[in-house]
């Protein structure tokens, strides 16, 4: 099977944000939803305001585009992004761990095949060059700014920085917006080979698309992802604030602690008992990191071996296999049954406890995932990181409602039905439209299997970016 580890690579963007971006907008700032789902492309979704008895509440009217794709099927999840004008349409993976936000271009001398056609400038009226300056690495005419990033498996993305107008589709409560962006002109690795287009780029950062709209005055600071259950996929992303949930668990995320979003883990307990671990060992490096473009988690070895070992023991009932990379001592179990739904009567809770001992429940589905050729197998999704960081990819959040409350430095989970939950916050019943005519691209749901890359800095230094990335070959 494929793995992720973490290896400490250095990205470089070379490129001073100050002054770049025109704030101040008349627009009030509203909550964006793009849900994240698999699903027929003539499905009607019905609005539905409460599930499992409980009411999810919103705060603006909702906006949204469908997506087609799986966690674990694909290793990532995209949202559309429309750039230029007339609109030329993406499959951008939704991407915590990373900043920029790029797109294969026109005059792009190594793109793979994706999704859709490449940008092309020349056809955006409304698109301007990021000009050269001091304040920038230039490209070899020394005429636009340029951008760089590589990722541990090796793969790359480089390109030149251009500014146009982003949009949402026709539904968007939010206008579209002018934005920094990259334009690539060679990939390499992963980034070849992925159907998806590109990366939206949701971390910190001047480049991040949260932050040229939260300058911009158009959203509030907080977004929300929920991704879909095992075998169901779905699920909804929010560009703004909710109003969250009453039961919602949070725990606070320190922007000065590390560039990314990382939470105050300090024990996991196994069917109600802790593990025997000190709760330092969630705080190593960069300590525990949330980072929606990893499929996967990654604990310090001495918290693996101790959650495998726990679990191991409270399933001792069912037969231990192999996985299916003999490369790999994948830990997996068969004899567990087929329904997923019924996966908690054999296989044991897990439960992250935070701080102030604020305690949030995993579900089976939330570390394990199916064994794809013995029916009825489950293999650990959790995996050892030869670094001392604690990694929770998006196997982590299936089914929960993560809510990155960077205005008040916190980040909050909610068991839900991820898939059911566009139907409660979206009041239309009608699939959603492209923006406009002039959107004629391919829309195929198929996309091959691949890992979304994802960085995640060490430290930021003037004009440099240090990643460290886990990734999939």
């Amino acid at each position: 099977m494929a793995r992720q580890t973490l290896v400490l690579l250095i990205s470089s963007i070379v490129f001073n944000l100050c002054g770049l971006f025109a704030s101040g907008s008349d627009d009030h700032s509203r909550p964006m939803i793009l849900p994240l789902y698999l699903s027929s492309p003539n499905a009607n979704w019905h609005h539905r305001q409460t599930f499992d008895g409980r009411r999810l509440q919103r705060s603006e009217p909702n906006s949204h585009m469908r997506l087609y794709d799986d966690l674990l099927a694909n290793g990532y999840y995209t949202t559309r992004l429309w750039i230029g004008t007339p609109p030329q349409q993406f499959a951008l993976i939704v991407d915590t761990g990373s900043t920029v936000t790029y797109v294969p271009c026109f005059d792009c001398e190594q793109c793979g095949r994706h999704q859709d056609p490449r940008f092309q400038p020349d056809l955006s009226t409304t698109y301007q060059p990021v000009k050269c300056d001091i304040n920038c690495n230039c490209d070899k005419k020394e005429a636009q700014c340029t951008y760089e990033r590589r990722y541990a498996e090796m793969s790359s993305s480089s390109g030149v920085l251009g500014e146009d107008v982003l949009s949402f589709g026709n539904e968007s409560e939010l206008v579209p917006q002018r934005a920094v962006f990259g334009c690539e002109n060679i990939e390499t690795g992963d980034l070849y080979s992925q159907r998806a287009d590109g990366i939206m780029g949701l971390g910190r950062g001047r480049l991040s698309v949260m932050d040229q709209l939260v300058d911009k005055g158009v959203i509030s600071d907080s977004f929300s992802l929920c991704y879909g259950g095992m075998g169901v996929g779905g699920g909804a992303m929010v560009l703004g604030s909710i109003k969250s949930p009453p039961d919602m668990v949070f725990t606070h995320s320190d922007p000065f602690r590390s560039p990314y979003y990382n939470i105050e883990l300090k024990e996991i307990h196994v069917a109600g008992k802790p593990l025997k671990l000190n709760s330092k060992i969630f705080d190593g490096k960069h300590g525990t990191v949330l980072d929606s473009g990893t499929t996967y988690a990654y604990l310090p070895k001495d918290a693996f071996h101790a959650f495998k070992d726990a679990v191991t023991r409270k399933v001792n009932f069912l037969k231990q296999i192999h996985g299916l990379d003999p490369n790999y001592q994948d830990i997996c179990f068969s004899g567990a049954g087929r329904d997923v739904t019924q996966l908690s009567k054999v296989f044991p809770q897990v439960d992250m406890v935070f701080t102030k001992g604020q305690k949030f429940s995993l579900s089976p589905e939330n570390y394990l995932f199916p064994h794809t050729k013995v029916s009825g197998a489950y293999c650990l999704g959790i995996f050892a990181n030869g670094d001392s960081t604690t990694l929770l990819g998006g196997i982590v959040t299936r089914n929960t409602l993560v809510t990155y409350d960077r205005a008040n430095d916190k980040i909050g989970f909610w068991k839900t039905n991820c898939s059911e939950l566009w139907k409660r916050l979206n009041d239309s019943n009608a699939p959603p439209p492209v923006p406009s005519a002039f959107d004629g691209r391919n829309t195929s749901v198929e996309i091959s299997p691949s890992i979304a890359p994802s960085g995640l800095p060490d430290t930021i230094i003037p004009g440099s970016l240090n990643e460290l990335h886990p990734y999939r070959k």
